[in-house]
């Protein structure tokens, strides 16, 4: 089977994780959770990182971090992995839908002004699939409401917007190290800021709320939002190859373009002039120009041993989230997409091998 994605794990990883063994910090203490914290802040151009246990606490974290909660309001786009709206709700705050851009698939800013309100508190721009939404204009819109902007840059490790890295564009970046992500952790998460004030208030949140100054006091209500040694360990070694496994990722997808460049009904992923694309799924749109169907096309790869997935359901559809509202173009791209194998292992007789079965299909 060639799966949708594995992470890249070699003798890096191993060593640090030995390493981590041996010295017996295997939870939540240890060295190498200040030096992930510290390479991967970095690597985004912010001045500080949280680690934390997944993807879904470093947003939950945010959000708490800036005080959100029941009576606010927090823009969400509508086609995204429903941990961004979740997050929300886990607050008390209410999430605001807004349809997504057709050329990149991610939150059309000239949609956000009119779902504004007296009780709106927060954007969430969702880096969809590995490309950067378009942050100028929600930037601005943030600035003239005095709104905070949370980046959801979960699958967009290293994308850039304008030349900068995604998760120091906003105010706070929130990033995933699930076994799928650019790097993994196996879990984790991490969010990413300049504000000192909020990063001291983020940790003692992700330690159940503990005095720093006063072990085992709790002055507030905290969680256990806490990355593992180990954990950091394994995102040390992944560090030490990103930018490998970017260029990877990029060249995966420049090999899928290059020979799905032209076969009537699909729609190449996203990448405006302004954006580096890292890629995380490479995505393709099966347009009603043809008699194909999506679901038919996975079907048909997965006979031949390959693994496809649709794209996510806008979360306005889900029967927790249903709102009379509708968001077309979120629907049109969820209808239509699929992902295909994007490992950054990938070979090029594998690719080929996609495309050439994807060309039988439409051919057929």
């Amino acid at each position: 089977m060639i799966h949708i994605m594995e992470p890249w794990l070699d003798h890096q990883e191993i060593d640090l994780v030995m390493d981590c063994l041996k010295s017996g910090w295997i939870s939540s203490q240890g060295k190498y959770i200040a030096e992930f914290e510290e390479a991967f802040s970095g690597f985004c151009g912010s001045r500080f990182g949280v680690a934390t246990s997944n993807g879904t606490t470093a947003l939950h974290l945010a959000l708490l971090t800036l005080g959100i909660g029941p009576g606010d309001e927090v823009i969400v786009p509508a086609l995204s992995f429903i941990a961004s709206a979740n997050v929300v709700v886990y607050t008390g705050a209410r999430p605001v839908f807004v349809d997504v851009d057709e050329k990149t698939w991610t939150i059309n800013p000239f949609l956000i002004r009119p779902l504004i309100t007296e009780h709106t508190k927060a954007i969430i721009p969702v880096h969809l699939y590995g490309h950067p939404a378009d942050m100028g204009p929600i930037m601005k819109l943030a600035e003239e409401y005095r709104l905070w902007v949370i980046e959801d840059a979960a699958e967009a490790h290293g994308a850039e917007y304008k030349g900068h890295k995604v998760g120091a564009l906003g105010h706070i970046g929130c990033f995933s190290f699930y076994g799928n992500k650019i790097i993994s952790t196996g879990e984790g998460g991490m969010i990413t800021t300049d504000n000192s004030e909020w990063v001291e208030k983020a940790r003692m949140l992700r330690d159940h709320g503990m005095s720093k100054e006063k072990k085992y006091w709790h002055p507030i209500l905290g969680y256990n939002f806490r990355m593992t040694n180990i954990q950091a360990a394994i995102g040390l070694g992944q560090m030490n190859k990103i930018e490998k496994i970017i260029a990877q990722k990029r060249r995966v997808a420049q090999i899928y373009s290059r020979g799905l460049t032209g076969v009537k009904g699909i729609v190449l992923p996203p990448e405006e002039t302004w954006a580096k694309n890292v890629f995380w799924l490479y995505s393709i749109l099966i347009s009603p120009e043809t008699n194909k169907k999506r679901d038919d096309l996975i079907e048909y790869l997965n006979q031949f041993l390959v693994e496809s997935r649709p794209l996510f359901f806008p979360i306005p559809n889900m029967p927790f989230y249903a709102v009379e509202d509708h968001f077309p173009t979120a629907q049109k791209i969820s209808e239509q997409g699929i992902s295909l194998p994007s490992g950054s292992a990938l070979t090029p007789e594998q690719i080929n091998y996609i495309i050439e079965l994807i060309k039988q299909f439409f051919a057929g």
